[in-house]
């Protein structure tokens, strides 16, 4: 049986661009939470930055995770993200149960 995948990925906008991110997770985020095997979809502002984000993202299996990432939806937001990221998002993979 295959474990949840938990995924804390971080992002930064170009600066004063941070809004644009805001904007395409809204459209995104309803059809990604709508895909199976996915159990978490947020977007988190750090504090203190507009311009920096932090995406929580919880997916059923490896496999779900594998097919949400070939979608066309992800493929288009990936192709459109340049246009208002400072460069690639920080794709940190944790334990989906807290140590203590």
């Amino acid at each position: 049986m295959s474990q949840p995948v938990r995924l804390h990925i971080l992002i930064t906008t170009l600066p004063g661009r941070g809004q644009e991110q805001v904007d395409a997770y809204e459209r995104l985020a309803p059809i990604v939470r709508a895909e199976e095997g996915c159990l978490q979809y947020d977007l988190h502002r750090v504090v203190g930055d507009p311009d920096q984000f932090v995406l929580v993202e919880l997916w059923a299996s490896r496999e779900a995770l594998a097919a949400h990432d070939v979608t066309a939806h992800m493929v288009a937001a990936d192709a459109a993200s340049p246009g208002f990221r400072a460069g690639p998002a920080r794709v940190i993979e944790v334990e989906d149960r807290s140590v203590a």
